[in-house]
Parts: structure tokens; sequence; C-alpha cells
């Protein structure tokens, strides 16, 4: 795909996602925040192909629709924001069909993705948490 398909197929999707109440709801938190901050954008990069290649890449992953945690790093996050976290979100959110190993292309399209969310959440202010309720102050 052309660098400027990809930005259309980028753009309608996340225009799909922000539309989807489960979607739309995930968020770096502070701590995911400040931990891909302080790796750098190359090291996130690297994180996520080897999660991709490890956790998505085969055709039958293991524990599928179960691999990606909620949670404990800002990969984990993205995937489940942009529906890139199991091979059935890959095939309803992405088309790219379940039941086969993902091609170089597709694990670079995922990563791609990944990295655009992450990008724009890093761009965003990240809520106060208040000291003693540990409830957002906005």
């Amino acid at each position: 795909m052309a660098p400027e398909t990809v930005m259309m197929v980028h753009d309608t999707l996340f225009d799909r996602l922000a539309r989807s109440r489960f979607r739309s709801r995930f968020h770096l938190g502070e701590r995911e925040h400040d931990y891909a901050r302080a790796k750098g954008r190359m090291a996130i990069i690297d994180h996520a192909q080897g999660f991709i290649a490890q956790r998505l890449a085969p055709a039958f992953p293991r524990n599928d629709g179960k691999q990606t945690p909620m949670r404990g790093h800002p990969v984990f996050i993205a995937q489940h924001a942009t529906a890139c976290c199991c091979r059935s979100c890959l095939t309803k959110w992405h088309g790219i069909a379940a039941g086969r190993a993902l091609g170089a292309a597709e694990q670079n399209y995922i990563v791609a993705v990944v990295m655009r969310w992450i990008d724009g959440e890093m761009n965003r202010s990240v809520p106060a948490i208040a000291p003693t309720t540990g409830k957002h102050l906005l």
C-alpha cells in the first residue's frame, strides 16, 4: 500500500475507533506515559514489533482472545484501543483473516496503527490523579 493509502485507511479506522464506546475509553495512564517517554519512541516500536510477532503473528496464537494484557505497557493499551489485541479483533476491525500467520507487511501495518495511537496519546495531557483517592481530578 502506498503511504497516502495507509494514511487514509488509518484515518477511516481511527474515526471508527473513536465511535466505539469500548475502544475510545482506553488512554495511557501516567505510569505508561512516563514509561514511553523514558524509553523513547524507537524502544516502544521495538517492543510493539516483538509483541506483535510473538502474540499475534502466529496462525493460531496461544490464548487467542486473552493474550494481550489490559495494562502494564503502552503497547498493550494501544492494542486494545486500536483493536489489534487478538485475531478476532484484527478480522473484525482490520479485515485481516484469522487462521494463517501474519506476513511482514501485516505486522508492519499493525505496528504503525499502534504507534499512531501511542503518538497521539503522548501529545495528550495526562489527567492528574488525586493522591489519596486515586480518582481523576479532571
